[in-house]
């Protein structure tokens, strides 16, 4: 699904406050830290509570493997400037052929500031341009309105509501259902023209 580009650990996408980079082990406390916390994991499908020892270490390696096979490509996200720990995760998930599914989870200190609509539209732009995916999904657990928000910031349309597989939940959830074609992504890049971009994909050495 990803080309090689995304399938080396220096590739990376560069917003106005964050980069977006291969998590490394180096990222486990951090991850661990917001993880931990109640109100992040139930709001996720896959992050347990209680979050198990070792838990962002099996993370990171399963996430750095898939991304050099090009399934899937899963970014940390970290600030620019001097403090450089991670403060979330986003990914985009091979579903099937020309289809991927986004998922995100970051640190309820960075609630409200608009990190996640960023770093969405980052890795959104990243996989039209970079793959010939047609569409991309996402889901969201009914009453979480900030998600919901997040995705119609992007662009993406509610599709209905249903159940949606939630492991770390105990199976099934009440979820609503988003998608974002390519067509439908090409008319909002149009109305970005005239405005500086927005990300920049690079490759070397990031923070």
């Amino acid at each position: 699904m990803f080309p090689d580009l995304a399938r080396d650990d220096v590739f990376r996408l560069e917003t106005r406050r964050f980069w977006l980079r291969w998590p490394r082990v180096a990222d486990a406390p951090a991850i661990t830290r917001y993880s931990s916390r109640r109100e992040v994991a139930e709001k996720t499908a896959r992050i347990p509570h209680p979050y198990p020892p070792g838990e962002a270490e099996r993370y990171i390696f399963t996430a750095r493997a898939a991304n050099a096979e090009g399934r899937n490509l899963t970014l940390a996200i970290a600030p620019t400037g001097d403090r450089r720990d991670v403060i979330g995760m986003i990914s985009l998930e091979g579903r099937r052929q020309g289809r991927l599914t986004l998922g995100y989870a970051l640190a309820p200190e960075w609630w409200g500031r608009g990190v996640m609509t960023e770093a969405a539209r980052a890795v959104i732009d990243a996989a039209f341009s970079l793959t010939l995916a047609v569409e991309i999904f996402a889901n969201t657990r009914v009453g979480n309105v900030a998600s919901r928000r997040v995705l119609e910031k992007c662009g993406f349309a509610h599709t209905g509501a249903g159940l949606e597989g939630a492991p770390a939940r105990g199976g099934m959830v009440e979820s609503d259902r988003f998608r974002l074609d390519r067509n439908a992504w090409n008319g909002l890049l149009a109305g970005r023209n005239a405005h500086a971009p927005a990300t920049s994909i690079a490759s070397g050495d990031a923070p």
